[in-house]
Formats: structure tokens, sequence, C-alpha cells
């Protein structure tokens, strides 16, 4: 029986099946519509840094072979391969995604999945249907990630750009080329989901390659693999955008191509225009400009700006205008804004909202948005940290209860909370402090209640005591994290974690977490001694901790 995920959901891979020769399989079908099926291997930044792990139709595995397209079968729309063991070191996530070759939208797909086989046996399976989307053209359907051990999550968020904004979002861009060769289709495979047959993923054999009619350029960013020629067809209709061969950033120009050259800015008033780039020499000697002389203008006309006009800011190796500090920006022309312009949209797009099809996203290091559409779990906020939401989202008083309200009061572990339900993206911040999501899988971890943003409620918290010696009753406590979820933590800074050994101690007033397994004591340095003499140190009460290899504490340089 396999194991049903939604949307959101995460687990370890060890827990569905103990191998590592797996197959996934994707449905996804609509009437008339043509999907393209791709994995993307990620780094450690979830960025494409080698596009030889972008696995789809043209290049149909990678360099060592753990990730092969294998085609449609059993039932599948694609299927692929992926060897776990086999992965390199610095691809840390495989993501699965669908693309739409055409007009059309996500919403009108019928009911698919994606599955995983491991032995020939189905061990998982996410279920979707256009009912959970609404303009995408592009979705990332699942991940397999790597979090100590490889992990599987169901994804199901897209991007409304289409293959273009699925590709800026892992770092790379789509070129097209004004020839594109045919895509190799790779071999199907007729029998059940598994590893049985003996030619596992094998590419056909390769046909004679036709002479060319014309020379073209070279091939850029992912080209079919060595040995690997289309075999001669008739003539097929206007390819899409994806038959052309997908490029990462930077973007070089194919070989042999010539580039045009951009337009000359205006030049500075007073100032010689600059020579355009692949044009000849300049004179050795620019004339002095004078009345009716008129600068060489092989695209655009160039002229001194005009009365209330902007002068454009200097190219490179220009000076800028008389009485203008090099380097200062010009008037009317926002700061670090890009080369296609200036405006609003182009001053603002460097803060523009940050998708990752994930269930919470960090936006910058003081604002995080969670999706509460993702698992269905409502969400336990500060009341009062939210700044901003998209949706049908409803916000509730949580209430701690009579008895939480006194055992509150008399720890001082008091949270006042908001409940965050429905469907839509919450942007929370507190007093602009760093967050940070933390996630748990199964295990705990000890916040203190001043340092808590938000945290699923699926989560369990209860109030912890620490234990005191050296001080005559004392104790302090604090709120302990367990389960399955997200707590976001919030810090004054940036906090430095430690690994606990026998002699970490902590001031209690900067300490913000620490793992549940460690033991934690207060630590008094009062002597009668030391006492009796005028003069304190500020560092008489502290905590100490102590654990085995593994526990760590969290700091932050800032003291409450």
């Amino acid at each position: 029986m396999p194991r049903e995920f939604q949307r959101g959901h995460k687990a370890r891979i060890s827990d569905l099946t103990a191998g590592t020769d797996l197959y996934v399989g994707v449905q996804i079908t609509a009437p008339g519509l043509t999907f393209d099926i791709s994995c993307f291997g990620l780094d450690a930044d979830e960025r494409l840094s080698d596009d030889r792990y972008f696995v789809f139709f043209n290049q149909p595995k990678s360099p060592e072979e753990s990730i092969q397209l294998l085609g449609a079968q059993a039932g599948d729309t694609e299927s692929f391969r992926v060897t776990l063991d086999r992965i390199p070191p610095q691809i840390h996530k495989l993501s699965f995604t669908a693309t739409l070759d055409g007009a059309g939208q996500m919403s009108q797909i019928g009911p698919g999945y994606l599955r995983i086989v491991a032995g020939g046996e189905e061990v998982a399976r996410y279920a979707f249907n256009g009912s959970e989307f609404s303009s995408e053209r592009a979705v990332m359907l699942g991940d397999f990630y790597l979090k100590d051990v490889w992990r599987f999550a169901a994804v199901g968020q897209g991007f409304d750009g289409g293959l273009d904004a699925l590709l800026k979002n892992f770092g790379g861009e789509v070129a097209e080329e004004e020839a594109p060769a045919a895509p190799q289709q790779p071999q199907t495979g007729a029998g059940a989901p598994g590893f049985a047959p003996p030619a596992f993923g094998a590419p056909s054999a390769p046909a004679p390659a036709p002479a060319p009619a014309q020379p073209q350029p070279a091939a850029q960013g992912f080209a079919p693999p060595p040995g690997a020629t289309p075999p001669p067809a008739p003539p097929a209709p206007a390819p899409s955008v994806h038959a052309a061969p997908t490029i990462v950033a930077p973007l070089a120009p194919p070989g042999g191509g010539q580039v045009p050259p951009p337009a000359p800015a205006p030049a500075p008033y007073g100032q010689p225009p600059q020579q355009p780039y692949g044009q000849g020499p300049a004179p050795t000697a620019p004339m002095p400009p004078g009345y009716g002389q008129q600068p060489p203008a092989p695209h655009a006309p160039q002229a001194p700006p005009g009365y209330g006009q902007p002068p454009q800011p200097p190219g490179y190796g220009q000076q800028p205008p008389f009485g203008q500090v090099p380097g200062q920006q010009t008037y009317g022309v926002p700061q670090g804004a890009p080369q296609g312009g200036a405006g609003v949209t182009a001053a603002l797009q460097q803060f523009k909202e940050t998708p990752t099809g994930q269930r919470w996203t960090q936006q910058n290091k003081k604002l995080i948005r969670v999706d509460l559409g993702m698992g269905g779990q409502p969400v336990l906020a500060r009341q009062g940290s939210m700044v901003l939401y998209q949706g049908k989202v409803d916000f509730s008083y949580k209430g701690a209860g009579f008895a939480g309200r006194i055992v509150g009061n008399a720890t001082g572990q008091e949270m006042q909370l908001m409940r965050c339900t429905g469907q839509g993206q919450v942007f929370l911040a507190d007093n602009s402090t760093h967050l940070h999501p933390v996630e748990l899988q199964g295990d705990a971890i000890c916040v203190s209640a001043e340092n808590v943003l938000a945290f699923d409620e699926s989560l369990q918290y209860e109030v912890r005591r620490i234990e005191g010696h050296g001080i005559p009753g004392g104790a302090l406590f604090t709120m302990q994290f367990q389960g399955t979820g997200t707590i976001v933590v919030k810090t004054h800074g940036t906090p430095v974690v430690l690994p606990v050994t026998p002699t970490t101690f902590a001031d209690c007033n900067a300490v913000v977490a620490w793992s549940a397994a460690s033991q934690v004591v207060v630590s008094s340095q009062v002597r009668m001694r030391r006492n009796a003499y005028p003069g304190d140190t500020g560092e008489s009460v502290n905590l100490q901790f102590r654990g085995a290899p593994g526990n760590f504490i969290v700091v932050q340089p800032y003291e409450v």
C-alpha cells in the first residue's frame, strides 16, 4: 500500500523504502495540451549551477547516469530512474517539474500524480488535480532533497510565466536558436515500473547523421549527449520554445554569430561622442564640437539633452558631466537602476517577492511568508505580527485557557497568539528582528517565548523548568516545541550556534534556543568574599549546558 502525500508533506526516503534505485513516474494530462516533464539537479543554493544536471527530452541523462529519463511507460506520461547513491555530492536537490508546451493553464489538467516505485512496488504517491492550480503554466511537482539524508517533499507550486519563470527561479534563462535541432526521444519501456527489464533506459541505436545543408551556430547550454544524433524525419510543425536548448546564466552569444552593437547613449553636453562598439577606431584628434556639428549616428541620432531632460549616465570610459562627482547618481535615475531603464518597476525589482514553492518562505532576513494552502494546517503567530496577507485568510484569537494564563504569568513564558486559517499567504515580521525558520522532523527544541514569532499548529509546546543550584529555590523557565512542523525564531542581530561542551556557559539574557536533549542548570558565581567589596561584574548568574555530542545552543548578540 503506497503512502499517500498531500501538498506540503515531507518524509525521509528511508522511511518509504530501503532501496536507493528508484523509479519516479509522473502522470499529467489535459485535453488538447502538451506537457514537458523535466528534472532539475540543484546545488546547495537551489541553483542549476551545472547545466548537465537538467534532465529533459533533449538531454536524457546526467553525466554519471544517476538521473535518467525513461519516457512514457506503464500509464505514466513521463518516468525517470534515480539512483540516490550515485548522485554527486554537489547536487542537493532533484526537482521534478511539468511545463505547458503552448497555450493553456494548469487549472485545466485532470487528475494526475507523481509516484515513487522501488523494486517494482509503489511506495509513495502524491495525487493532484486542476483545482489546486489557477493560471500557472509551470509547476514543481515534487522534490528529492538532501538534509542529512535524502527526503521527499510534495510541492505542487508553480509559476504563471511558464518555463522562463521556472528557469529564472533556478538561476537560468531560456534562449532560442535560429534553427533548433530536432529533440532526441529516449527509448520508452513497455514493462511495469521497476528495474527488471535488462535494457533499462538504454538509448536507441544512433541513426546516420544527415549531411548538414548549411553551417549552424554552435549549440549552447544543453545539447544532446555525444553519439546521439537526431533521426531523419519529415518536416515537423513550428517548434515551441521548449524545442530550443536551455541556457543557464551567464549567457554567451552563439559561436560565429554576430551580436549587433547597442545604440550609443547620448554624450554629456560639451563632450565628444563615444565610438560605438564594433566600429572602426575613433579619430586620434576628435574635432571640438561646434555649431551645426553632429556626432556619428549609425543606429540612433544623438543630441544634447534638451531643457528639463536629465543627461544619461556616462558609459564605460566616459567622464561624468561638468560639476558631477564620479559615481554620483544622476538626477531622475534611481540608485542601482538596471541598464534596461529607470522607473519605479526597475527600482523596486530587487525587492520583489521570492516564491520557492515551500510552505515557509523567507523573503529577507526580517520578513517571512507562510502559505496556508499547503498542508492545510493553521499557523499560530504572535499577535500583531501580520504585515500583509493575500487570499482568504481568517485571524482569530488563540487563548491559552485559565490554567495556561496562570502558568504563563508565573513563569514569564506567556505567548499572546493569533490563529491564521484559510487559503492564502501571510507575511509576518516583528520589530525588524531577524527571523530564522527551523523545521522539526519529530525532534524537539527549547526556545524562550520571547523569541517565538510563529509556528505550525501541529507542533506540541509546553513550559519547561530549568533547575538551578547555588541560588536558594532558583529556577528559570523556557518553552519546549516538539513534533513535525516549522517554528520561526526571532533574534536581535545575527545569532551564533555553538556545540555543547562540558564547559559551555551562556548568559540567560542572551541565549535564544538550545537542543531539548541538553541538560541545563543555573550556575551562580556568588561568593561571600567576592561580593563583600563594592562593585559587581553583572555576570553572576549564567546557564550551564551539558550534553552528548550533537547538542547545540543559539546565542544572539543582544541581552534582553
